[in-house]
């Protein structure tokens, strides 16, 4: 058993690429029409297809049950860029008692995006600011040799 791709069914194709392109960075790497895989794995379903495949109309979005997870090198520039477009936040930045700063946000759908702070370079924010490599790993809740292998 290979899991292949999380899949999201979506109400507006269109608005959906333009979402997962200019915030995310994503790109179409397959176009099958009512199905488009995106870089990183992420499919995207037309919701009528969708509907056709459960043989229902009874779909739900906003269920706050699952979300896709990305990590970011550049967190900060992330979060600032995050502001010039109109989404819907769930929180704004915060902190993780492991030190990882992560942010989420409601795609056009209302599937929930979650975008954390790479972990090495919470390491590295930590190494940065003075603590040892015990304190890091303690602080994280990680093994030492974790924190060695994000010392560049």
């Amino acid at each position: 058993m290979v899991l292949k791709n999380p899949l999201l069914a979506v109400a507006n194709m269109e608005r959906s690429l333009a979402f997962y392109e200019s915030i995310l960075g994503l790109r179409v790497v397959l176009d099958f029409g009512a199905n488009k895989t995106l870089t990183g794995g992420v499919c995207l379903q037309t919701l009528e297809t969708w509907q056709n495949f459960l043989e229902t109309d009874r779909i739900s979005f906003g269920g706050n049950d699952a979300e896709l997870y990305f990590e970011e090198d550049q967190f900060d520039a992330f979060a600032e860029k995050l502001k010039s477009f109109p989404i819907q936040y769930i929180h704004p930045v915060k902190e993780h008692p492991w030190g990882q700063r992560v942010i989420r946000f409601y795609d056009p759908d209302r599937h929930i995006i979650e975008v954390g702070e790479n972990m090495a370079a919470v390491c590295r924010r930590f190494l940065d600011s003075g603590m040892t490599v015990e304190e890091t790993a303690a602080r994280m809740d990680v093994p030492v040799n974790y924190v060695w292998e994000c010392i560049p």
